[in-house]
């Protein structure tokens, strides 16, 4: 038979999971038999989203929502981005996992179990933005490499778990620390053992903030499995990839991290601009670290309709990486003309904020609504596609959606 039909007894409980229903004969299967259920697996049914999610690849699997579809003040875990790397962890082993801390900086290796994390340190609850550093990159001319992410790649859930901050104390790290990289269960597609698919990391101003965890809930909940259970680091304003999924590891280095997907012109835009399609330099790339402001319309799904004479209610969501978003605009003019929203603080730092606001039309017609956000440094979104990169990273252009009035 061919390989793709068959797999190890041991997963059959997790197969019943993804169809839904007890396999009733399991016990009588061919070893390593899989069920025709799951050849052409459903990634709605095994992730659980919901069915107007929009799958952008299925090796690795990544998922992106439409707008419409985060409305939520609190995403949930149905309308929750999918970006991953490599192939994700089989059988965990919730009792016995383990999370390393070493590398250069680390005054002696340590390890501790998911169940000393949980009880030894206190827990800490944040609301937490975190976006895929390519969102957007359908829109770069010319087109660059990659999964053409629209505008859906982005969430922002609570996160339940312990201060990286107070671990990292415990663990006792050197005066010479500068980053930490991360090391998780994933593993590379290609099958090789020795490959990490992702390993990346953040500096050390980054890794003690407050809100940097390792996060064992989401939304009061275990993290589904495919956005990190049982554990994952959460460092929110920065590109989600610095969130690493699986976490088995902690690398705390004397040196900016090396591994996989943190070197070359990975998670990397060019430190000065360059002319579209301009081939650049290794050395000329700089890391991503805050996100860019950037906003959002979440209602009215575009190509809404409405009467002559009626007000058109839009609202939607606006986050700045390490900022806040200090003003948010819309426009029904094709940018000549801004109006302000309403715009609410967010609940902690780092989550995203919500604004509304309550439109009218001149007459009948084709329109473009488009949301503006400004940050507490005074940039505001660019109304045209940013500064061009290789990698099609960081486009935080003005939302907009199209609405007829008859």
């Amino acid at each position: 038979m061919k390989r793709r039909n068959f797999i190890k007894k041991a997963t059959l409980t997790s197969i019943g999971t993804v169809i839904g229903a007890e396999i009733v004969f399991a016990h009588m299967m061919p070893e390593g038999y899989v069920p025709l259920a799951i050849q052409d697996p459903d990634p709605f049914k095994m992730f659980a989203k919901n069915k107007e999610m929009v799958v952008l690849n299925d090796r690795p699997w990544n998922m992106e929502a439409q707008a419409h579809l985060l409305n939520e003040k609190i995403t949930s875990s149905q309308y929750m981005f999918i970006r991953n790397n490599g192939k994700i962890p089989e059988n965990i082993d919730i009792k016995n996992w383990k999370v390393v801390f070493d590398g250069e900086s680390i005054k002696a290796p340590k390890t501790y179990t998911l169940e000393e994390l949980k009880s030894k340190f206190q827990q800490h609850t944040y609301q937490l933005t975190l976006e895929c550093g390519g969102n957007g990159r359908s829109e770069f001319d010319p087109p660059a490499k990659g999964n053409q992410w629209t505008v859906g790649a982005v969430s922002c859930a609570t996160w339940t778990g312990v201060r990286l901050r107070d671990v990292l104390e415990d663990v006792g790290i050197k005066d010479n620390a500068v980053y930490i990289g991360y090391h998780a269960a994933d593993t590379h597609l290609s099958g090789d053992p020795t490959k990490e698919p992702i390993s990346r990391g953040a500096p050390m101003a980054k890794v003690m903030q407050d809100e940097t965890l390792l996060a064992f809930k989401m939304n009061g909940k275990e993290i589904p499995l495919a956005h990190g259970y049982p554990l994952r680091l959460i460092a929110g304003g920065w590109p989600a990839s610095v969130s690493g999924k699986w976490i088995t590891g902690i690398s705390v280095r004397d040196k900016v991290h090396d591994g996989t997907k943190m070197t070359g012109t990975a998670y990397r835009v060019p430190c000065e601009p360059v002319e579209p399609g301009e081939k650049v330099k290794d050395e000329d790339m700089c890391i991503i670290e805050s996100m860019p402001v950037k906003s959002l319309i979440t209602y009215p799904k575009t190509g809404a309709t409405i009467d002559e004479g009626k007000k058109l209610n839009i609202n939607g969501h606006a986050w700045a990486g390490e900022l806040a978003v200090t003003k948010m605009e819309y426009s029904i003019d094709f940018g000549s003309n801004w109006v302000s929203c309403e715009i609410e603080p967010a609940v902690n730092r780092l989550a995203w904020q919500h604004f509304s606001a309550s439109i009218s039309f001149p007459k009948k017609g084709y329109y473009e609504v488009w949301a503006r956000a400004t940050d507490a440094q005074g940039d505001s979104q660019p109304m045209v596609l940013p500064g061009w990169n290789p990698k099609g990273y960081l486009n935080n252009a003005c939302h907009r959606i199209a609405v007829k009035v008859k």
